[in-house]
């Protein structure tokens, strides 16, 4: 537990270890009062808060008051990915930066070395914040929900989407370090890191050949996020992604899933003209901020 004085008064900052669903209400509140105030679409990831392989999160409490909250998580234990917000009323008072060094510090035992900060592009009070701490702009990204599916992109009789096995792995991480320019050693090692009961691997393919791969993390009973899904540059341009995303989509839709959605960086045109041509339409931008950890020491 870390304590701060706040113009006399006192907030802590606790370890987020009640996963109940009174306290994840109170986060939910929380979110839904930045949103309203800022008139951002601030996404927390609740979804992924859960006792067992869940984001870890820290909360900033101002007596029984829910005033700032933070969750982090890692897919190569090199970098964090953060979600953070703070109560309208409690900003410009250290309330993120004492998170985000109570975070920190746990980040660096885990060896972490860079934080990746998510920012509602249209959330000016966040945007503000990173930059004054010192975060630099990174990428921006399209977060998409499927809308209307347009069933009739299902063409490639001769392709079939079937889980993951064993011997995929090798073709994963070519297929993936080849299509996303990443190197065969971090994307093994991401893969590996990313191994979860709710998480599925489907490849694609085509007479017997492996063409491209989709993965699916099921964060919810009704949401699914879409997500590393790319055809080997071989196979490029013969029409397998637009096939490939449809059929995961019709997968999802026959297992009763509500809320399909998937992001896309901002400057990928093509990838959002085939999403939109599936059926998928933005529904919002984030702006990502990076940082070394060591910037937020004590």
């Amino acid at each position: 537990m870390m304590w701060a004085t706040n113009n006399m008064q006192e907030y802590k900052i606790l370890k987020m270890n009640d996963f109940s669903n009174h306290q994840i209400s109170r986060v939910r509140m929380l979110e839904q009062l930045c949103k309203d105030f800022d008139g951002s679409s601030l996404r927390v990831g609740i979804e992924s808060l859960k006792e067992n392989g869940g984001d870890k999160a820290f909360l900033c409490q101002m007596g029984n008051q829910l005033i700032g909250y933070l969750s982090w998580y890692t897919s190569d234990e090199i970098e964090a990915n953060i979600n953070a917000m703070v109560h309208p009323d409690y900003r410009r008072q250290g309330v993120f930066r004492s998170l985000m060094n109570k975070a920190a510090a746990e980040m660096q035992i885990q060896g972490i070395k860079t934080c990746r900060i998510r920012i509602p592009s249209n959330s000016k009070p966040g945007i503000d914040c990173v930059k004054h701490l010192g975060a630099n702009f990174n990428t921006s990204e399209f977060t998409m929900h499927l809308v209307q599916f347009r069933s009739d992109m299902l063409h490639h009789s001769g392709l079939v989407l079937r889980l993951e096995e064993a011997q995929d792995f090798d073709f994963m991480v070519k297929c993936s370090s080849q299509a996303f320019g990443d190197s065969e050693s971090w994307t093994r090692n991401y893969f590996k890191h990313t191994r979860e009961p709710e998480r599925v691997t489907y490849l694609a393919v085509d007479r017997l050949t492996p063409v491209g791969m989709v993965r699916v993390n099921h964060v919810h009973t009704d949401t699914a996020v879409i997500h590393d899904f790319c055809v080997h540059p071989l196979y490029q341009g013969r029409g397998y992604g637009r096939e490939i995303l449809a059929r995961v989509v019709n997968i999802l839709l026959a297992k009763q899933y509500t809320q399909i959605r998937l992001g896309v960086v901002t400057q990928n045109k093509r990838a959002l003209n085939l999403y939109r041509s599936i059926g998928f339409e933005i529904s919002a931008e984030s702006h990502y901020y990076v940082s070394a950890i060591h910037h937020f020491n004590d």
